[in-house]
């Protein structure tokens, strides 16, 4: 299996400093900036503190060698008194590390949330995309992001200050131990790069790996009823099986290369231990040194290697932030095409009273074939038009386009104001909630249920009100449903709790509740039976609401006034039906 190439684009760095900026200057950039100044306090303290530990080691191992008692309790105590210090300064800065990490993560991912959730992002990227597991990479990887961010500055501001702090102190002791650390330091870094380069990409797969394995998972959860019917188990098992064995091969080459490299660090972080010693050992027995000097180099030496040598001892997780970093880089990227206009576009003139298609052309995505052809009909209030569509891809094509979900192809499409214009897909949608959040138009929190209701009562309406809500439920026959939900405030995961016609059927309550002027169905009889649709259609007629239906072949006719048929070659035809209900009209319109 091939790995994936991973490179940062040229956009991540500019981008990743601009988010800072926005950081700062956001709501949130107060309390951002007190951390961070906070931080860059503590990580002095530390190092001053760790300097003066150096000193304070080396008179107590020279108090011990020349057997000085008193020398010994006094830099006994001094010991003591530093090492508290340093541990509550050292808690301390992991506090605000934290702080800060999550205050970030928080904006950020907000931040996500609402360039993800915003004019249809989520969709354009889902339906025309090829992103893989978007939501881990909201989920998981801003959190990766945010977290490794700080770690590594911390890290980088603790080996500069570090190196200024100790490099005299090393000086002091030997010019030449100064110069063997910054030599032993740079070659670790090159071999440690060479040898763990592929980590990059390795990361970047796995990530998408164990999110693939997860995602087949919840499938199983959420269609365990479906797929116990079927008999299914054996192929998803097989499935399962081969994302499962994916993960685990590429895995297999993480830990592989993690051993080439481990061969070398370790040896490489064990001459740390004696390399000192042999430098500083020959100046202690010619008498050019005290004894607590070797300990001290050995402090010094540890804390500049340490400072020196953050690719060797980083490299692991430099790797996977990499990975992270191009990961987040993508997401961004497929956000700002999934927004950018396309050219040709389709044009919409929004606020009419009417639906039109105005010279409509639509194309497959994929291919680029022509699924509509210059369509120009004009449906007005109280028709009710059924279209019958050969090719499915079709179908699709022009339920989206009529909602604003589809960029590929031209014409005008003139639509009524949002409020007057609902849309029913084939599968039903119950978004999480109570039923009154459901039931309720653009309801997506109490205090919109609260406003809705009020608005409502100010209008003089009560169909919002828990009588209209539940005389609205009574007349669909769905009170076995409150029933079961336990009331109208009760939140329950109604794809479970409800069958797919009573889904469907509760989405026909909200367009009864919301009376819009005009309704779009998407193959309605697919989830209820005949009898049922014509019964909710008669109740759309009695609120003299405009519904247009996408439908089947053998669908009956009598509750339309015209059928629109776009043929396999995009070509369409318009004509009067005169069933029972029907409005007799004289026209025939058709295209080519």
């Amino acid at each position: 299996m091939t790995a994936t190439r991973v490179s940062i684009n040229k956009n991540a760095w500019p981008r990743f400093l601009g988010m800072l900026k926005l950081l700062a200057k956001s709501e949130a950039g107060p309390q951002a900036k007190l951390f961070a100044f906070l931080l860059l306090c503590f990580l002095l303290s530390i190092s001053a503190l760790n300097v003066i530990n150096s000193y304070v080691g080396r008179d107590f191992m020279t108090a011990i060698e020349s057997k000085q008692m008193g020398g010994f309790v006094k830099y006994a105590l001094i010991y003591l008194v530093v090492f508290t210090i340093s541990t509550a300064v050292a808690v301390f800065l992991r506090y605000c590390e934290e702080r800060l990490g999550l205050l970030w993560r928080h904006w950020l991912t907000a931040r996500a949330i609402d360039k993800y959730t915003d004019d249809h992002t989520y969709f354009t990227m889902n339906a025309y995309g090829d992103l893989k597991n978007p939501d881990q990479r909201i989920a998981e990887d801003i959190r990766s992001l945010t977290a490794t961010t700080l770690s590594f500055v911390l890290m980088l501001l603790n080996a500069t200050i570090t190196v200024i702090a100790f490099a005299g102190v090393m000086w002091s002791i030997s010019p030449l131990l100064l110069l063997v650390t910054v030599l032993y330091a740079a070659a670790g870094s090159l071999f440690s790069f060479y040898l763990g380069r592929p980590l990059i990409h390795l990361n970047y797969d796995q990530s998408d790996k164990e999110a693939n394995f997860r995602a087949r998972l919840v499938h199983v959860r959420e269609n365990a009823e479906s797929i116990a019917l079927v008999r299914q188990e054996d192929r998803l098992r097989d499935r399962l099986q081969n994302r499962l064995e994916q993960l685990v091969a590429n895995y297999r080459r993480i830990i592989d290369v993690n051993r080439n490299l481990g061969f070398f660090t370790t040896g490489y972080n064990y001459l740390i231990q004696i390399i000192p010693a042999l430098l500083v050992a020959p100046l202690f027995i010619g008498g050019h040194a005290d004894f607590g000097v070797i300990s001290q180099s050995a402090m010094a030496f540890g804390h500049l290697i340490g400072a020196f040598s953050l690719i060797v001892t980083q490299f692991q997780s430099i790797s996977a932030y990499t990975a992270v970093i191009a990961r987040l880089g993508a997401l961004a990227d497929a956000m700002d095409a999934a927004a950018a206009p396309t050219s040709p576009a389709i044009a919409y003139c929004n606020d009419c009273g009417l639906i039109a298609f105005d010279r409509l052309t639509l194309r497959s995505p994929r291919s680029g074939r022509y699924l509509v052809k210059d369509l120009t009909v004009s449906l007005p209030l109280h028709s009710h038009v059924l279209i019958r569509v050969a090719d499915d891809s079709a179908r699709t094509a022009l339920f989206r386009a009529t909602a604003g979900l589809w960029n590929q192809g031209e014409g005008e499409i003139t639509r009524p104001e949002s409020d007057d214009l609902l849309f029913l897909p084939e599968r039903p949608y119950v978004p999480p909630g109570t039923l009154r959040e459901v039931l309720l138009p653009g309801a997506a929190d109490h205090d919109v249920v609260f406003k809705s209701v009020q608005k409502a009562k100010t209008n003089g309406g009560r169909r919002f009100s828990d009588e209209g809500i539940l005389n609205c439920l009574r007349q669909l026959r769905l009170v076995a449903v409150i029933e079961r939900a336990g009331g109208l405030d009760s939140e329950k995961n109604w794809s479970e709790l409800l069958s797919l016609g009573e889904q469907q059927t509760l989405a026909f309550a909200r367009v009864l509740l919301a009376e819009p002027a005009f309704v779009f169905l998407d193959h309605p009889s697919r989830a209820l039976s005949e009898a049922q649709l014509d019964e909710l259609l008669l109740l759309l007629r009695e609120r003299d609401i405009t519904y247009v239906t996408l439908g089947e072949d053998d669908d009956d006719t009598a509750l339309y006034d015209q059928l629109l048929t776009i043929h396999s070659d995009g070509h369409w035809t318009l004509v009067p039906l005169r069933g029972a209900a029907a409005k007799p009209l004289d026209a025939v319109a058709t295209s080519g």
